[in-house]
């Protein structure tokens, strides 16, 4: 079988407000899903929306009896989901010399997040605490295990829940994301969304990656004032807060070392109440620039089981590039020329050793 044909025989199907819709997938001209470590998962579909209809040739689904605002959406590979939201648009066209279309436009339940916006504090809490907080605001189950400081306050300025709990997360070197009802709000090194190997010229059709030492810094540092204990503090985070996460590969930070010296940098935009504050914030934004070191974007054979989290073995691609990749971002792609396809994003904070 050749590439194309591998990747044609994949075709999604769909379900809405829970119930299996095969005309939908008879009527799929185009897919396009995208998921991301630092926003919400969007869903767009296109179908063909002109034919027989209750016993009449006409137009197929504007009368709201199945797509509709507001309803469940659902679209799977096999018995696994590549998305899973909410209907939040339609969208129609009437192309010159063709049938017509609907499009669908879905996002996950993060966008109840987005879009409400508040001004609020909170007062001697954790960031885990906040997102147990905004996840009952929003009638979600909260699935929580994330390290961090108590906080004497945190303040929330006019900004969307969203956006405030993606900062929170950042703080902490955690991540957020939606499955069904279930908030999630976790460490990174404790997300666990499977693990996949990927060969180039297998599985893996195309790969692009570079390493690159312009984000890399060899110490991160924060400081702030400590009020009740009237006095500053500061704490810094060097190659050693990523831990078990290198493996044996050699690092952006000690390679930055070696070959053009030390480049330490101070967070200026952030104020820490304490030290184990500052420690926190030193030593996410260390790690969130070392694992752009390697940064890469692929093309692959239709994978339900690669999501934002998944732990990639990249294999075939040389002594400095092959290894254990972490996706980022995912993009299942699918239209009649090429049929279905996954993109994605990875990153990971060293190469392999010369």
């Amino acid at each position: 079988m050749n590439r194309d044909a591998a990747l044609a025989s994949a075709r999604p199907a769909f379900e809405v407000g829970g119930q299996a819709q095969p005309d939908l997938a008879a009527q799929l001209l185009s897919l396009d899903i995208r998921d991301e470590a630092t926003g919400l998962a969007r869903c767009e579909v296109a179908f063909g929306n002109w034919g027989l209809s209750d016993g009449a040739v006409g137009f197929r689904y504007f009368d709201r009896q199945l797509l509709d605002f507001g309803k469940p959406f659902a679209v799977k590979l096999g018995d696994e989901t590549l998305f899973e939201g909410r209907i939040l648009g339609l969208q129609a066209s009437f192309p010159e010399g063709s049938p017509p279309t609907l499009r669908v436009l879905a996002d996950d339940r993060l966008q109840d997040l987005r879009m409400t916006r508040r001004t609020r504090s909170f007062a001697d809490q954790s960031d885990a605490d906040v997102a147990r907080q905004i996840a009952q605001d929003h009638g979600l189950t909260a699935q929580i295990d994330a390290a961090g400081p108590t906080h004497r306050h945190l303040a929330q300025v006019n900004q969307s829940d969203l956006a405030f709990l993606h900062e929170r997360a950042r703080a902490i070197d955690a991540e957020l994301w939606v499955q069904g009802g279930t908030l999630h709000f976790k460490s990174r090194r404790d997300r666990d969304a499977g693990r996949l190997t990927l060969a180039w010229g297998g599985q893996l059709r195309r790969f692009d990656v570079t390493a690159d030492l312009a984000l890399q810094r060899t110490e991160v540092a924060a400081s702030g004032w400590d009020v009740g204990a009237k006095q500053a503090v500061r704490a810094t985070a060097g190659a050693n807060a990523l831990g078990a996460e290198l493996g044996s590969d050699e690092s952006g930070i000690a390679i930055l070392q070696q070959s053009l010296g030390a480049r330490p940098e101070t967070l200026a935009h952030a104020a820490a109440a304490s030290e184990a504050e500052a420690r926190a914030l030193a030593e996410s934004a260390l790690r969130l620039a070392a694992r752009r070191f390697v940064r890469g974007h692929g093309t692959a054979e239709p994978q339900a089981t690669l999501r934002v989290g998944t732990a990639l073995q990249l294999d075939g691609l040389g002594l400095l590039f092959s290894g254990r990749y972490i996706a980022t971002a995912v993009h299942h792609r699918f239209d009649a020329h090429h049929g279905l396809r996954t993109e994605f994003e990875a990153e990971r904070p060293g190469i392999g050793r010369a």
